[in-house]
């Protein structure tokens, strides 16, 4: 532990995580909010749906724009900028007076956050060089402690005052993480060569040599399916916990924090197995606890089958703690930030579209069906791991 956090890291590990804190539990303040979203401008679920694609869209979006700046201009740099444009972006949603102006607000908000989303990967796979899974879980632990305590707390302040207030204290909280990243973390954490120092045909082909390759494509299949179950599940699992379980909006919010709350504890974990055991060992059970927590779910009815079923489904909050840093080792250091960044465009804009469906079905009475679909996807992720060669093996 001394070794883990000595010669600045310890600092630099706080700071990125009190940056994923905030980027990514506002984000997932919308599900809690989505309700008094609705209400104020009359959004049916699909379009409800349409405002959180919009969201994950713009962030999937900004991932390539994300890696290429933090490889041309350093990983500090492109923090402490994401953090400042979050910052004003959010402040524009809570200002917002109509319905278009939130949906355009909300995507240059996730389009923001998405350049912090790859800056901090590779900012802790240079710093951790062989700790990267244990400090990218510990990081990602400290955004289920966002996505506890944040819509908590957004939910507490709708409910007392106006959903506005939610989003629109959490500005000045962005603008002094800014600060800190900007005194802790160095302008750059890579080495000073990048591959994407100029454009050319021959750094697009050096690029595209290395996406082709097949563990790359394995695990961006797997990353895929994943995602698309995570975005559609927290997207409207409160919503769901009310209209179809019958629970009060505050029983739902309270159950909602219980799920990142167990994050807290499964990220750390499941990045650990990873560093011990390898991908292809550590992600499969994981994603098994996953497939039969979400065929489970539409048959439990009341309070306590509910809240087990819930720390049961927090399992699928582990399973990026193993792809992400597997994701992030298989390329070259010179462009890390470019492959991931591409890659999460990829799989993130692909799964950005499931809230929407997710909502079209539920529009149609086929809420629980949905689960089952979602269920399915998981499996298939879980079978393709056995495809994928250990980093060690390579």
């Amino acid at each position: 532990m001394r070794s883990f956090l000595t010669d600045g890291r310890g600092d630099i590990l706080v700071a990125v995580a009190a940056g994923w804190f905030l980027s990514i539990g506002v984000r997932l303040a919308y599900p809690v909010l989505l309700p008094y979203l609705r209400e104020s401008y009359g959004l049916d679920l699909t379009t409800a749906g349409l405002l959180l694609t919009t969201l994950w869209l713009c962030y999937a979006l900004g991932q390539l724009p994300g890696g290429l700046l933090a490889d041309r201009f350093g990983e500090g740099n492109v923090l402490v900028a994401s953090t400042l444009i979050s910052a004003v972006t959010l402040g524009l949603v809570a200002v917002a007076g109509s319905a278009p102006i939130v949906y355009l607000a909300t995507g240059a908000f996730g389009f923001g956050t998405a350049l912090y989303g790859v800056a901090r990967f590779t900012t802790l796979s240079d710093v951790y060089p062989n700790n990267d899974g244990t400090a990218i879980g510990v990081t990602m632990a400290a955004g289920q402690a966002g996505n506890t305590l944040l819509p908590l707390a957004a939910g507490g302040i709708a409910s007392a005052f106006a959903w506005q207030y939610g989003f629109g204290l959490a500005v000045p909280a962005f603008a002094l993480v800014a600060i800190g990243l900007r005194f802790v973390v160095p302008a750059r954490t890579s080495g000073a060569t990048s591959a994407v120092d100029s454009v050319s045909l021959e750094t697009v082909r050096y690029v595209l040599s290395e996406l082709h390759r097949p563990e790359i494509i394995t695990v961006t299949a797997i990353q895929i399916l994943t995602y698309c179950v995570w975005q559609a599940f927290t997207g409207f699992y409160p919503t769901y916990l009310i209209q179809i379980k019958g629970f009060s909006q505050g029983v739902a919010t309270g159950l909602f924090s219980t799920f990142f709350a167990m994050g807290i504890l499964v990220q750390p974990l499941t990045g650990q197995l990873y560093d011990r055991f390898g991908i292809r060992k550590s992600l499969p059970p994981v994603l098994g606890v996953v497939v039969v927590s979400l065929v489970a779910l539409p048959f439990l009815e009341g309070f306590w089958p509910i809240v087990v079923g819930t720390v049961f489904l927090s399992s699928i909050l582990g399973y990026g703690t193993i792809t992400l840093p597997y994701m992030t080792s298989v390329f070259p250091a010179d462009m890390k930030g470019t492959g991931l960044g591409f890659l999460r465009t990829v799989y993130m804009t692909i799964g950005a579209v499931s809230p929407v469906l997710f909502g079209a079905l539920a529009d149609r009475g086929f809420f629980d069906e949905a689960y089952l679909i979602l269920a399915g996807f998981v499996a298939v992720a879980m079978v393709l791991t056995w495809w994928l060669p250990e980093l060690s093996e390579q």
